[in-house]
Order: structure tokens, then sequence, then C-alpha cells
């Protein structure tokens, strides 16, 4: 169904009290799937739309911004339940060792960007982090940095996660999403309590300039013309399998193609007098070909009358033709006039080949890919905390853009920032969430969508739990600068959500 969840609304929806939610039961079809690169082959044309053009998709990609100017006076002080026992799934290497305090800001490997086309049809942003998985293959985000908001699509289309990702270089390379996880609710009911999602990836790729002198493009390139539509299908299928290659607008068209030739004489002793040049025209102006050949006939014979003899008739006009029996449905044509000239007869045959082809034209993006191996391999991956108590501090990392509602423009969004301070609870009418968490952040709201709340984070490891993810901000004093960041609860049912993509393998696409 579509999903309308409008964050400017969330902003202004915060509520001043407090709503303290019964632990709600964990029921088995609370988790939604949903497909996103489904084949390999799709997944290579996801990630060379990405590398292609020097990576300009990914350097033009602007945050997805939505709208986030308040006018709630402050946030909630109350909490949301715990639905079930506090629990946590430790990071990637620390599967076992114990969380120590953190000194100093050191910035996860974990954090990146994930890249999709939007309900506009142009590339955008969002944050989201690498998490602990039996394949060490998902990523953890917002529900609407992978769920169109937009339009009717279910998913965000050319999704990908990019670790450390920075004007348009790609360290650990790129990660194309194969399935999303969110909650049922979410899916369906647009609740803003389960806006999240986990998402597993195959394993990473990057461009292999081992193979190629460069990724480059043939734009708007003529593939050839072929005799029958399968001809055609076949060439579209051959450019599509080609290794290493992202094809993309593909086109197939028909063409009509006229070949004619014309013999010229008295009847009995015809000659070749001249071949008409190779006409190309719409099938849906095919008389536009006869009335070429006419002028090119007329050019040669002059004006006069004529006599149809294959009728038996005579007709004076103006160089007007009588055929003998047109019709251009034939593939091939041998059409003979009878005309009259300086009071001699002579005959015309012309021998037309008609005939409709199919010419393959489009864009393939040439890409030599190799794989780069596990997600979790190459950067770690966050562990996963539910059912926490409200009050605990946490670090927030995400790449924040855009301006503050005074025109403050704080951030770029080019680099890797992060926050720190205690949960408390939250409420957000207009999204339908009622148990939400907050934490005092100046990030704008564009770009830091997805960013990671970590609970008890390593800074020798740059490893924590994922306890969050920012699907909003807020100014709650009014004076016009974002303070506040907002997460929903991880509960029980979150954790059912993410341990339902935890367990899909995903593998390579080269």
């Amino acid at each position: 169904m579509k999903r309308t969840l409008a964050l400017g609304g969330m902003a202004a929806g915060l509520l001043a009290t407090a709503v303290v939610a019964s632990p709600a039961a964990h029921a088995g079809n609370d988790v939604a799937a949903d497909s996103l690169a489904k084949t390999n082959l799709a997944a290579q044309q996801v990630a060379a739309f990405w590398y292609g053009e020097n990576a300009a998709n990914l350097i033009n990609a602007t945050p997805y911004g939505v709208e986030t100017k308040v006018v709630a006076k402050h946030v909630s002080k109350g909490g949301p339940a715990a639905d079930s026992k506090p629990g946590v799934v430790p990071a990637i290497g620390d599967e076992k060792k114990s969380a120590a305090k953190s000194k100093n800001v050191n910035l996860p490997k974990t954090t990146g960007k994930v890249f999709f086309i939007g309900g506009d049809g142009k590339p955008h942003w969002c944050t989201a982090t690498s998490v602990q998985s039996a394949y060490h293959n998902l990523v953890g985000t917002a529900g609407h940095c992978v769920y169109d908001t937009e339009s009717n699509k279910a998913t965000l289309d050319k999704w990908v996660f990019v670790p450390g990702y920075y004007q348009g270089k790609t360290p650990w390379g790129i990660y194309v999403g194969k399935t999303a996880y969110t909650h049922y609710d979410y899916d369906v009911y647009e609740d803003g309590d389960r806006d999240y999602a986990f998402v597993t990836v195959y394993n990473g790729v990057k461009v292999d300039r081992a193979h190629l002198s460069g990724a480059h493009s043939d734009a708007g390139k003529d593939w050839g013309t072929f005799e029958t539509p399968m001809d055609a299908q076949k060439k579209v299928k051959d450019l599509q399998d080609a290794k290493a290659s992202g094809a993309s607008d593909l086109k197939i068209t028909p063409v009509v193609d006229w070949a004619h030739k014309v013999a010229l004489g008295t009847p009995g002793s015809q000659k070749v007098a001249a071949s008409v040049a190779q006409l190309a025209v719409n099938p849906a102006t095919i008389n536009t070909a006869r009335t070429t050949l006419e002028n090119w006939a007329k050019g040669h014979l002059g004006t006069s009358t004529y006599t149809d003899n294959t009728w038996g008739s005579v007709v004076t006009q103006t160089f007007g033709w009588a055929n003998t029996g047109w019709n251009s449905n034939d593939a091939t044509k041998q059409t003979t006039y009878v005309f009259e000239k300086d009071r001699k007869k002579y005959k015309a045959t012309f021998w037309g080949n008609f005939d409709t082809d199919y010419k393959v034209t489009g864009k393939v993006l040439w890409i030599g890919l190799s794989d780069v191996g596990r997600l979790g391999d190459n950067v770690g991956g966050q562990g996963l905390a539910y059912n926490q108590k409200i009050g605990q501090p946490v670090f927030v990392f995400g790449y924040p853009s855009g301006s503050h509602p005074d025109g403050n423009y704080a951030f770029s969004g080019h680099t890797l920032k992060w926050t720190y301070g205690k949960t408390f609870a939250a409420t957000a009418s207009a999204i339908k969430a009622e148990e939400l968490q907050g934490v005092k952040s100046s990030f704008t709201g564009e770009g830091s969508l997805g960013s990671a709340w970590l609970l008890k984070y390593n800074n020798s490891r740059r490893l924590g739990y994922l306890n969050g993810v920012t699907i909003g901000v807020s100014d709650t004093d009014s004076n016009d600068r974002y303070d506040t960041s907002v997460s929903p609860y991880f509960d029980g049912e979150t954790y059912g959500v993410y341990k339902a993509a935890a367990s899909k393998w995903s593998g390579k696409i080269v």
C-alpha cells in the first residue's frame, strides 16, 4: 500500500505528556520482508548504476529531505515500557568481550550512507550502520530510508550501502541490498513506533581496473538492427548478461527499411537506370517512403501524361502514378508503371524491398566489478540492544546535512559526526508514534535520518549496541535550532524483526 509517513508532522506532533505503553506480545507475523535486488544480475546493474560515469550518481545524490520544523515547546519525560526482559546481541568481534567505558570518541567504521532512488526519481541518501548477523551481511537504518513513503512502490529503487563514503569514494566497496525486513505495522499501517528496517546485503564490490582501463559508458549507442524482434531481444539479453556490465534504458524500436532499384526503358529493353538510397521511416508514416520514391522518379522522368496498360485506360494528369497493385504490407514488391513521354511509351519497374526491422539502442555502463567480501568482515558490525532502560547514555553517529530553521548550515553531510546524551521518552501523534525515545542533539534532519544510536560504545574497538535509529529531529524550545533527535524504542518485537533478517544468507554478485 502507499506509505505516507510525514516526518514534518512528526516533529510538530511531539507531545508534552508521557505515554507509558503496556507490554506488547510478540507475534509470529510481526515481520514483513520485501525484495530489493532479487538476482545477481540485478545487483550488478545496481552497482554499475552508482559506479558509472565516475560515480556521478553517488556524488550528485542529495540527502533524503523531510520537513522537520516543529512548534512543540518540549518533549515528554516519561518512558516506553519494555515488552520482555532486556537483551543484547554482541557486536562482531565482541562476542566474547565485555564492554568498556568510553574515554575518547573514535568514529566507527560500521556507519556509512545508504543510497537509493527516491519517489521523485532522483538519487538520495540516508545514514545507516552495519549490524551483527549470522553471515555478516546486515544493515540497520530508518524504515523510511528503505520503504518508499512518496509513491506507491513498496521499496526504494537501487538501494546500496556504502560504509565510510566520502565524496564519491567507496573505501570498502558498495553493498547492494537484497532483502528488506521491517515490522508488519510499519509496512502496512505506517506506525512510527516501528520506523526501522534491517537489510541483508550482497558481498561488496568495487571497480576492478585490472580488467579495464576504467569504467565508461556507451550512452545512446546504436547496438544494431535485427530482422526479427527475437533477434533484438537476444541482443538485449547478451548486453545484460555481459560480464561486469550494467544495462539501462535499452530499447527495441521497429523501423521500416526500404531498398528500391529502378529499371527504365521501352518495354522489352529495360535497363537499370538508378538505385534509390535506403530509406528509414517511422512505421506510422509508410506513405512518406512512397512519396519520396515518386519524387525521385519525377525528377528523372519529368512531368507528362501516361497510359496505364495494365488497366487498359488512358489517364491524363500531372505525373500521377497508376499502381499495378501496391500493397504496403508486402515484404517484397515489384511494382510496374507504364507511362508516355514524347509520344513514346515507356515502362518503369520498381523492385521494392519493404521490411520492418528492429533497432536496439540504449545505455550500457561497462563496469569491471570484483568481490571485496562480506560487509561485517570488512568494517565490523554493531551489536543490538532491546528492552533497555530509558535514561542511559548513547552515542549517535550520522551524516547530518541541511540547515536549522533559522537558516544556519551547521553540517555539510560530507563527513561522519557524533553527538552524545541520555535517552528520554517522546511521542509523536502525527506519525502514530507513542513509544519513541529522544536524545538531546543539534543534528539537523536531512542526512541524519537512519543515524545509529549506540549504547555502551567502546572507543578502542569502535563497537557497541545499536539501540535506535534517527527518524526525525525536533526544535523543542522554539528557538529555530534543532535540539532533539528521536528514534523508535527497540523492544522485543524489534528483536524479532532483526532476528528474521540476521539469519538470512545473501552471497556474492560477482
